[in-house]
């Protein structure tokens, strides 16, 4: 299955989540996106639920030789999670990634500031709770997002997806409830070639869609 953009695809999870037997789970339910590219997926997703939408910040550890290629993550006050695999296959420790996890730490905090203005996260506590992006390769930034959430108390998570790697689902499902993903190739490849249009999310379209939804609709 490919994705005309992140928007058709975010409508089509939403049409997914309302369908029987998901529709009875989303009792009270918060959306939180994974920016920057679950934003928009997220923002249809919220609309159609008429649920409140907020961002979940998480932050990719990349390796030293390809930033592209994740090796780890941090999301909140956690210390960062790595996946232990990636760092045996590549020789890598955590010390020797401390200044890269230092950086994204950095840039967490100013994403936050960024996309909040000032705002507080959303009360998520005793709520059910879906999390979106807007594809999983190995999962290892939805895994860290997802284990920060958990410290906030939702009564239910869901994670939402157009597509991933069967590796990724298994990788986050101990940290979930309930993963719907529309399509899992096999082979996976990556998250770009399952969308005709999957051009980068910018932080001002974040924010606009944020602005949005606080917004009268």
């Amino acid at each position: 299955m490919r994705f005309r953009d992140r928007r058709q695809a975010g409508r089509k999870l939403a049409e997914r989540l309302r369908e029987p037997p998901e529709a009875e789970r989303l009792r009270n339910p918060v959306v939180l996106a994974l920016p920057r590219g679950g934003a928009p997926v997220a923002d249809e997703i919220a609309q159609a639920l008429h649920a409140p939408l907020d961002v979940l910040v998480a932050r990719k550890i990349g390796a030293p030789f390809n930033p592209e290629l994740g090796v780890g993550a941090l999301a909140g006050d956690d210390p960062p999670l790595y996946d232990e695999r990636a760092l045996a296959t590549l020789d890598l420790t955590p010390a020797q990634l401390a200044p890269r996890a230092l950086e994204e730490r950095t840039e967490l905090r100013r994403r936050e500031q960024l996309y909040r203005r000032g705002r507080p996260p959303a009360d998520v506590r005793d709520r059910t709770v879906i999390v979106v992006d807007d594809g999983l390769a190995t999962g290892v930034t939805a895994r860290a997002a997802l284990r920060s959430l958990r410290h906030r108390r939702p009564a239910r998570v869901i994670l939402a997806v157009p597509v991933c790697s069967p590796e990724a689902a298994a990788a986050v499902g101990p940290e979930i409830d309930e993963l719907v993903c529309l399509d899992r190739p096999d082979p996976f490849q990556a998250v770009g070639l399952w969308y005709e249009d999957f051009a980068r999310v910018r932080d001002d379209e974040v924010t606009d869609v944020l602005r949005a939804s606080l917004a009268p609709r």
